[in-house]
Order: C-alpha cells, then sequence, then structure tokens
C-alpha cells in the first residue's frame, strides 16, 4: 500500500485495521512528525524505532569516546536540536503513555554515497577532482578522527534490534570500529580511485564564513557542529543487545564499493560545478 505520510487522515483510514511487530521511521525530523506517528502507531505496532542522529551528541565534546549516555545537546546545528526534541518527547511517550519506542542513532553511514565533508554524498565532484589531480579541501589539519560505518555493518546490528524486546525504551548508536583521521579519510578515497590526494588545509571556520558570505549552502552545522569535532564511538551496548554483531567492511574496502557503483552508470557520476566553485573559491583565498 502507498500513501503519503503527512495526510493523516488518509493515513490512518489505510492503516486502520493493520498491525505491525516493528515500524521503522528514517525520515521524523521534528517534534510533529513524532506526534503523528503516536497517532497513527501508539495502538497498532509492538515497537517503533525512530531513527535519529549521532550528531546529536554533546558538541563540542567533554570526552573523546562516546557512549549513549553522552549528553544530547548540539547548539550548532538546527537538524540536530529536531532529532534531540525527538528523542526526547518519544521518551516521554514511552514513560507515559507505553508506546514501545527504540532510538538508533547512526553515525555517516554510507554505501552509494561518498562520505566526505565537501563535494561528497551524492556527488562525484571530489572523485573526478581527484582524478584530474585538481586539489581538494580538508577541514581543519585533517588530524580529527572520525567514525565511517558502511551500510551492510550498520544492518547487522540494526536487524538484531528488530523485534528484541530488551531494545524497548533503550537508545543505540551502531557505528563502525574503525577510526581514521580525515587527512586518512581523503587519503584512502583518491587510493580507491587510482590516484593520490592534493589536499590543501583550511580552518573550518573560514570555510563556514565563506560557504555564508557568498551564497553557498550553510557548512556552519553540518561542519563546525559536526564534522570538525572527534567522534570515537563506544560500541559496547549494541553488542550487548546484539550479541551478533560485527563490523567488517574497513572503509579501504567500503569505498572501493561505492566508487564502482558511482562509476557504473554515467548519469550517477554528478559533477556540481556550484562545489567546483566553493573548492576553488576557497582555496584561491585561503589556499
Amino acid at each position: 500500500m502507498h500513501t503519503d505520510i503527512h495526510d493523516v487522515i488518509k493515513t490512518k483510514q489505510l492503516l486502520s485495521t493493520e498491525k505491525w511487530d516493528v515500524v521503522v521511521n528514517w525520515v521524523a525530523f521534528t517534534v510533529d512528525d513524532i506526534t503523528r506517528d503516536f497517532e497513527l502507531f501508539a495502538n497498532s505496532t509492538k515497537q517503533y524505532i525512530f531513527i535519529s542522529s549521532a550528531s546529536a551528541y554533546q558538541k563540542p565534546p567533554v570526552n573523546h569516546i562516546i557512549t549513549e549516555s553522552t549528553p544530547l545537546v548540539n547548539p550548532f546545528w538546527e537538524y540536530s536540536r529536531n532529532k534531540i526534541a525527538c528523542e526526547e518527547q518519544l521518551m516521554h511517550l514511552y514513560r507515559t503513555k507505553g508506546f514501545p519506542i527504540t532510538i538508533v542513532r547512526p553515525s555517516h553511514t554510507y554505501n552509494t554515497v561518498i562520505p566526505i565533508t565537501l563535494g561528497g554524498w551524492t556527488e562525484y565532484t571530489t572523485v573526478y577532482r581527484m582524478k584530474k589531480g585538481l586539489p581538494v579541501v580538508v577541514q581543519g589539519d585533517g588530524t580529527s578522527l572520525w567514525t565511517l560505518t558502511h551500510a551492510k555493518d550498520f544492518a547487522r546490528g540494526f536487524i538484531g534490534l528488530l523485534g528484541n524486546i530488551h531494545a524497548i525504551g533503550e537508545a543505540f548508536h551502531i557505528t563502525s570500529d574503525e577510526i581514521l583521521s580525515w587527512n586518512q579519510i581523503y587519503e584512502t578515497l583518491a587510493e580507491a580511485a587510482g590516484v593520490k590526494a592534493n589536499i590543501v588545509h583550511i580552518p573550518t571556520k573560514q570555510i563556514c564564513q565563506y560557504a555564508d558570505k557568498t551564497g553557498y549552502p550553510s557548512e556552519f552545522g553540518s561542519l563546525w557542529g559536526d564534522k570538525s569535532h572527534c567522534a570515537i564511538f563506544d560500541n559496547t551496548k549494541i553488542k550487548q543487545f546484539v550479541p551478533e554483531y560485527k563490523v567488517v567492511i574497513p572503509f579501504s574496502e567500503g569505498i572501493k564499493e561505492t566508487i564502482k557503483w558511482f562509476e557504473a552508470k554515467p548519469e550517477r557520476m554528478i559533477i556540481n560545478e556550484a562545489t567546483n566553485n566553493l573548492i576553488d573559491g576557497l582555496i584561491k583565498i585561503w589556499g
């Protein structure tokens, strides 16, 4: 069946006779979304899984290791603050209404996206620049530590939470145990593309200010409020609740699959001139 979940009346009519073991919402971003979902699923599912974000964890961090008990506070990124508000509302509904919730916080999970900071995600721009010998920008000095998780590894932990009665009322992050610096991430991407990375380091704040000042999409939230900080996760909790969870795909292998996916069809190899102009502009001023 198909419906627009934002049309609550129609959706409620369509789902009125349905029951589920698990409902997962990957696209809830505001408290209004949570309120709507409670109305739709409060009496029809044994478990409601909300996909939150590890960007909700405390920024700047006061501890270099992140656990599920790390405070949720991000004053720099509205996206993260909205996810925090969603989590708070869900925990309230669990405690007061018995809504059977589980919260999952992914962190920079990739498969058919390129997980870098500028010129990645759904674009091929940075790989194109690398193959052409053009410089690419890495924030700061590139030594801050980060965690990238292949979607297939994430899925192993996630599937183990489905229908898991012990996961009700709990929050989990599901990430790789591999820790890489941003320099290593870009160097590994270049190696997978068969070249060497020509990296130019530019202070994060300068990147954000330049993007805002010149009319590009803001980088303040995702860079200053997230990727400029170290992100090292303690995965003890997910391994306790899902003993079979094991990370087996290092970034050096996973990113090769990603590049092959992009290059399998020319229409996937998107070269975004706006990204090229942003990177070139940054390098011209600070590089």
